[in-house]
């Protein structure tokens, strides 16, 4: 899908990946780029620099979304592509003392951000896309849907979801015309990454956000399904699946450095 002349949604485009890939999009053309962020101040900042439109928006409330879509439409036509790119990175625990946690706190941050945030656009975005012939979805998750996040059970256990519900949106609607892209980098400079431990997704080097950004437009403009940035991820997820127990016993071994540079047990 060629995104010049299209309306174009980005939640979390307040910042990082999803900033670029705002001013990607505004760079190829779009007619307009509306930014959603929970930081209303930041979507602004990013809207004034792109000629778009901002919005305020917590994603894990289906209202929310709901609201965003209804408005983009009314104020500015058919939304053509919409990125479910917001994301957090809390419940980081590098000593992972006991993977089901202590509390129902960040797995349910988790779960409303990461995988119900991609439902509540589709849910309301698919009947409409439907009836004028098509449609794109871009999900922003992470490599960790695809391998795994050393101590983050929460985070890796959501992400894995929502690669499932992706595979199943493109499923579902293939003979709808609507196509879904994922995008699964691992480390990419951001404030997000800034504020968890050091770990293996920065094992094989930090991307810029906009560097991911052209390779999720070059993504789109060939309707991949799996977007990766960090091309290596490929050969870690075909290493997974030939041999499942070593890959655990690899993991494992980095879990255990990592308990012992942080002073675990």
């Amino acid at each position: 899908m060629q995104v010049a002349g299209k309306v174009v949604v980005v939640t979390g485009g307040g910042n990082g990946i999803g900033q670029a890939l705002c001013e990607a999009f505004h760079e190829a053309g779009a007619a307009k780029v509306v930014v959603v962020d929970l930081d209303g101040e930041r979507a602004r900042a990013v809207a004034a620099s792109v000629d778009g439109v901002a919005f305020t928006c917590d994603v894990g409330r289906e209202a929310d979304i709901l609201h965003v879509i209804t408005e983009t439409e009314r104020q500015f036509g058919p939304i053509a592509l919409f990125c479910s790119n917001a994301g957090i990175g809390g419940g980081f625990d590098p000593l992972t003392v006991n993977a089901g946690g202590t509390s129902d706190e960040p797995w349910q941050k988790s779960w409303a951000i990461h995988v119900m945030a991609h439902v509540y656009a589709a849910r309301h975005l698919v009947p409409l896309m439907q009836a004028r012939g098509g449609g794109y979805f871009l999900n922003t998750i992470s490599a960790a849907g695809l391998l795994s996040q050393v101590g983050s059970p929460a985070y890796s256990t959501t992400k894995h979801a929502a690669v499932g519900f992706a595979e199943n949106l493109a499923i579902s609607h293939r003979a709808h015309g609507i196509k879904v892209s994922i995008l699964c980098p691992q480390g990419v400079d951001t404030n997000m990454l800034k504020s968890i431990p050091k770990g293996p997704q920065s094992g094989d080097g930090d991307l810029t956000p906009q560097q991911v950004a052209a390779d999720a437009l070059a993504g789109i403009e060939a309707e991949t399904f799996l977007i990766l940035p960090h091309r290596q991820v490929l050969d870690y997820m075909r290493k997974k699946t030939e041999n499942y127990d070593r890959w655990i016993g690899g993991m494992a071994k980095i879990q255990a450095k990592m308990r012992e540079e942080f002073g675990g047990k």
